[in-house]
């Protein structure tokens, strides 16, 4: 089990308070130069059409200031595609996300989908991009993915965090099973959505080779009780194989 698992700190929250006022606060490049400075190994934004949160003017110099890695989520559009390419982040993540899509709520069909995401992935890997697919938990969906010639698959961890309380071993179930398939096809490991400070922990310590967790809302919410720097701290310890609840 890898004992690396890295965080991506996921901003768009901290970019949909500063739209709300019009103005640059928070001030979005210094809070995400602080998570980095307070422990985070990487910073995520999803940019979405509408623009709601992180916008597209804000990703050039995001890029240009990250000391850790810069992942970018997002549906690939045609404009999303040619954005990525010229700011070339460490890794894309894509996610088949629609325009008016309030979250992230289920991953890629990637048998139905195949030939536009081994399309996709080929333009973003030429330019030295790492890819990485978001998909449900099954065995047949990571199969694909491994024929799109992405690099990792991101699990789509809703259903894991809304079945953890009541059932903990029944909740990772599917996701065990589908790391020890993406293992067995050598497909990189991330994860996210609803991972907080109750659920992730259990995640870590049952996902085999774990490689990034990408936390954005819980951790955001978290930081207004705790501060961002004691947030990131406990979130870390949490990736932590001594940590004990």
């Amino acid at each position: 089990m890898d004992k690396h698992t890295k965080l991506s700190v996921n901003i768009n929250k901290v970019a949909l308070i500063r739209n709300s006022r019009g103005s640059n606060k928070p001030n979005l490049l210094q809070f995400a130069k602080d998570c980095e400075d307070f422990g985070a190994q990487g910073i995520t934004v999803h940019p979405r059409p509408d623009e709601r949160h992180i916008t597209y003017a804000d990703l050039d110099p995001l890029m240009k200031q990250n000391k850790s890695e810069f992942n970018i989520e997002g549906n690939p559009s045609p404009y999303f595609i040619d954005l990525v390419c010229k700011i070339k982040p460490h890794q894309v993540t894509l996610v088949p996300d629609s325009d008016q899509q309030l979250t992230s709520d289920h991953g890629w069909d990637t048998k139905s989908n195949l030939q536009f995401l081994k399309n996709t992935i080929k333009t973003f890997k030429d330019k030295g991009i790492r890819v990485s697919i978001f998909v449900d938990p099954e065995i047949e969906t990571i199969s694909y993915a491994k024929e799109t010639g992405a690099d990792r698959i991101e699990l789509y961890t809703g259903p894991y965090a809304h079945d953890f309380e009541s059932n903990p071993e029944k909740a990772i179930e599917p996701y065990l099973l589908a790391a020890n398939h993406a293992n067995q096809l050598e497909l990189g490991i991330n994860a996210g959505h609803d991972l907080d400070l109750l659920n992730l922990n259990y995640f870590y310590k049952n996902i085999p080779n774990l490689l990034e967790v990408s936390i954005g809302h819980a951790l955001i919410s978290d930081a207004l009780y705790f501060g961002i720097h004691n947030t990131i701290r406990m979130y870390l310890n949490r990736l932590h194989p001594d940590y004990a609840p």
